[in-house]
């Protein structure tokens, strides 16, 4: 496990709450030199047709989850699983095994001195407790609605539910080693991200001190 290595990069925990918008912030830190891992597009990939994650899938919600061509249709399926809470479990029980040993497996191949796994989940599945540093992304209710109606294409009502499925933003707040602001502008979300960078570096946007051992 990602723990048990006595060499790996250093590693940070993105996580925050749906609509938050932590893969701007993933982007922020790519480019100030991290190798970044989605852990919703690891699950993505676990979930692809042939894998042990699909096929049980299938099993638990039926054919109704597929598109024509046979993929899991990942809105279907978030339509079911966010208007339930225990249909949601059931599919995290499912595809976070999975998706943890594919993130694993990145860690391991990673080349840069600091990795950024981005994960809503990063609490919750354990994930975070094996990170160097925890970083939570956070803007306010509102703002996460919108943002999911305009770049996913949400209705309200769907935006709605997907904010309201998940626990308040505040455990994450609690967690976290440090707490980005997205409900301004983007230069005022980049100066935070430089400024949280330069504390695991040896600033501005320097190499990697030794600030983990």
């Amino acid at each position: 496990m990602i723990d048990e290595r006595e060499e790996r990069p250093f590693l940070i925990g993105l996580t925050g709450n749906i609509g938050t918008g932590k893969s701007t912030v993933a982007e922020m830190v790519a480019d100030l030199g991290a190798e970044t891992i989605d852990a919703d597009k690891v699950a993505h990939g676990v979930m692809r047709p042939g894998t042990e994650a699909y096929h049980r899938i299938v099993e638990a919600f039926g054919a109704r989850v597929l598109t024509p061509d046979g993929k899991i249709d990942r809105k279907a399926l978030g339509a079911m699983v966010f208007s339930d809470s225990r249909a949601l479990a059931r599919l995290e029980t499912i595809v976070h095994p999975a998706t943890l040993q594919a993130i694993d497996r990145r860690i391991a191949a990673a080349a840069a001195d600091v990795v950024v796994v981005e994960a809503i989940k990063l609490i919750e599945s354990g994930l975070a407790d094996l990170c160097d540093s925890v970083w939570a992304v956070t803007c306010r209710r509102e703002q996460q609605i919108e943002r999911l109606v305009r770049h996913r294409g949400l209705s309200r009502e769907e935006a709605r539910q997907r904010v309201e499925a998940q626990p308040p933003q505040e455990e994450k707040v609690d967690r976290a080693n440090v707490v980005i602001d997205n409900s301004g502008s983007l230069a005022t979300t980049r100066e935070q991200v430089e400024a949280a960078w330069d504390e695991v570096t040896d600033g501005p946007h320097g190499t990697l001190t030794a600030a983990w051992n």
